[in-house]
């Protein structure tokens, strides 16, 4: 890729960031197609615990979404046998998400996908693999 010389350092990485973003959510998208779900239902099933039970209220939350548009995606991953509803025994009103024994196996194989490094990166030698790694991290972290 060719950059002008006006081009600020910061402008250059942002840039490059956007890229690898770019072909990240083309992966997670090819990744939902082989798994036949949603991208919305796949990052639900990816924010589920097994073994803890959720208000949908939370995935809602978690998700960025309003409890309407999370009661359809549920309703895609009840139908597939992934997850089920639940009353919460504190309150018959509030709907408790369970993970069901399918949807746990599906999840485990979604967390390991998703562990997948993107290729750029991954052909980076390891000497700079660590290098963007400390610079992530300094970007990261919070001022003092």
């Amino acid at each position: 890729m060719s950059v002008p010389d006006t081009v600020s350092p910061a402008t250059e990485a942002w840039s490059l960031l956007e890229e690898l973003i770019s072909d990240a959510k083309q992966q997670f998208l090819a990744l939902a197609r082989e798994f036949e779900l949603p991208p919305p239902a796949l990052l639900a099933l990816r924010s589920l615990e097994p073994d803890h039970p959720s208000p949908m209220s939370e995935l809602a939350t978690c998700l960025h979404l309003d409890n309407s548009t999370v009661t359809g995606i549920v309703d895609r991953l009840e139908e597939r046998g992934f997850v089920e509803r639940r009353t919460a025994p504190h309150d018959r009103r509030v709907k408790m998400l369970v993970v069901t024994d399918d949807g746990a196996a599906i999840r485990t194989r979604v967390f390991d996908r998703f562990k997948d490094v993107p290729t750029p990166i991954d052909r980076l030698s390891t000497e700079d693999q660590i290098a963007l790694r400390d610079i992530l991290r300094r970007a990261l972290q919070s001022p003092e």
